[in-house]
């Protein structure tokens, strides 16, 4: 490490505050692996409803109460801290209108984004900088997330352009999903205060008439990164994956790096894992059949089925995810002998399609239709396969938790999936996976025979298990990557 550096973390979610997907694991790993690195980290994020528990012991700032402008008002801002503030500092932005409601983005009346999250996160974005200031918090580096937190690199070049408190900060913004922009009518432009000379086509905030806050976000960063080498090389190359920014991108391309995600080893690792029945490690590996039996019985498997191979999936449910693959050989792939669990929710027509698929295969299929983060643990440590054949997927971290397990993956080569699972060679005793490349369910369907094929040969299986248990994708590994990425911005 170069230099210590004063790091102001902002993300719309953080694990165990409040979680939607795979972010929030991020946010609330990545600040302990730079704070590890002798950094001085504060993470803000919104005061959702969970945080009015008793479990989070939060205290109020003893700054005073502040206002900020969001759509030619002011709305106020109270600040309250987590008691615990080493080695990370946790600051909440609280309004109790814009974030104490049921669901972090979307109404659950409905099933669509809250109408007004354009308001939202302008006045987390204005709060975050405005919070710095009155705190005293002269951060080096500011990293946001995703487009809910992407307006702060642009207040920075606009609002905050020449003001000396911030004449030293550097922003870097973090991509997580390209497919979410954070778009909204272009009317709604007054929404941020801005100068109305600034939405204009072609402009950084304007995007085919909208208004839309991750283009503002990718053109005003000091540095962008993906989470994933390959993602980031796969968004500005063309629209299948661009999202309609791979010029922008492509514009921004010598800022523009790919950093993998880590995974908390304190958290998924079946030699120390509290969720589930055995414990178990690549020196002693016997422990995995008693997962795998503990899995049955939670499934309504007989265990006489056990010496099967056994498929799990852990997702959302949409097309992003691959499912539409799986529909398209779902007749002919349950012909076969195995067993298959999935855990998820989404789309309905995938909900319909695997209750349907349930009702038909009893004996094979097993379905659980919600988030449950106990039966995610034992899914991983049970099952012998785990299955991940997406469209895209900028990370992903079930695969970098099925490794770890023993649980072999079969995946589609795309972003995150193709730098992390190697394609297994049998014979010769490499490989962590089984990675097939057309998006198609024949190809899915050839991965899954071959990896069929491979778990009838116990011995060459256990050596590909053992390969994945003992691969490294820690968080020290990632952190050491973004320490460089923050120097890079500082220089530059």
């Amino acid at each position: 490490m170069a230099d210590k550096l004063r790091i102001l973390y902002a993300s719309p979610e953080v694990v165990p505050f409040a979680k939607t997907g795979g972010l929030a694991d991020v946010a609330g790993a990545l600040p302990y692996a730079l704070a590890a690195l002798g950094h001085e980290v504060c993470v803000l994020m919104p005061r959702y409803a969970a945080l009015y528990d008793a479990k989070f012991p939060l205290s109020a700032s003893p700054m005073s109460p502040f206002t900020v402008p969001v759509a030619q008002r002011t709305e106020p801002v109270e600040m309250f801290e987590l008691d615990k503030r080493k080695p990370v500092r946790f600051v909440f932005i609280s309004h109790e209108g814009f974030f104490r409601r049921p669901e972090l983005y979307r109404d659950p009346d409905t099933g669509q984004d809250w109408a007004d999250n354009d308001e939202r996160f302008t006045f987390f974005a204005r709060a975050v900088l405005e919070w710095s200031k009155r705190a005293d918090f002269c951060p080096d580096i500011i990293h946001v997330n995703d487009w809910q937190a992407a307006l702060i690199p642009a207040y920075l070049k606009t609002t905050y352009a020449g003001h000396e408190f911030f004449a030293r900060t550097r922003t870097v913004l973090t991509i997580h999903n390209l497919a979410y922009h954070g778009q909204f009518p272009g009317e709604r432009f007054s929404v941020l205060n801005l100068n109305p000379a600034l939405f204009a086509p072609m402009l950084s905030f304007e995007f085919y008439g909208k208004v839309n806050f991750l283009k503002a976000g990718i053109c005003h960063a000091d540095k962008i990164n993906t989470v994933s080498e390959t993602y980031s090389r796969e968004i500005p190359s063309g629209p299948e994956l661009g999202c309609g920014l791979e010029g922008v991108l492509k514009d921004r391309s010598a800022d523009l790096y790919g950093i993998l995600n880590g995974i908390d080893y304190e958290v998924w690792n079946p030699e120390k894992d509290p969720l589930i029945p055995v414990k178990y490690s690549p020196a002693n590996p016997e422990g995995k059949k008693k997962n795998k039996e503990a899995l049955m019985e939670e499934c309504g498997f007989k265990l006489s089925r056990r010496e099967l191979p056994l498929l799990g999936v852990i997702s959302r449910l949409d097309d992003q995810k691959g499912f539409d693959l799986i529909a398209e050989i779902a007749e002919r792939l349950f012909d076969r002998d195995l067993m298959f669990v999935l855990l998820g929710t989404g789309d309905k027509k995938y909900h319909d399609l695997f209750e349907d698929l349930r009702a038909k295969y009893p004996d094979k299929i097993q379905v659980f239709l919600t988030f449950d983060n106990r039966l995610a643990h034992l899914i991983e440590a049970g099952a012998d396969m785990f299955l991940m054949p997406s469209r895209y997927e900028p990370c992903g971290l079930n695969q970098l938790y099925s490794l770890k397990y023993g649980t072999v993956p079969i995946v589609r080569r795309t972003g995150g999936l193709a730098d992390t699972v190697e394609d297994a060679n049998i014979e010769r005793g490499t490989g962590t996976g089984f990675v097939f490349d057309e998006y198609s369910g024949e190809a899915l369907l050839a991965a899954i025979d071959g990896a069929l094929a491979a778990f009838g040969i116990p011995s060459r299986w256990q050596k590909l298990m053992e390969n994945g248990m003992r691969q490294d994708f820690s968080w020290a590994v990632s952190a050491a990557k973004y320490d460089r990425l923050y120097q890079a911005a500082m220089a530059s």
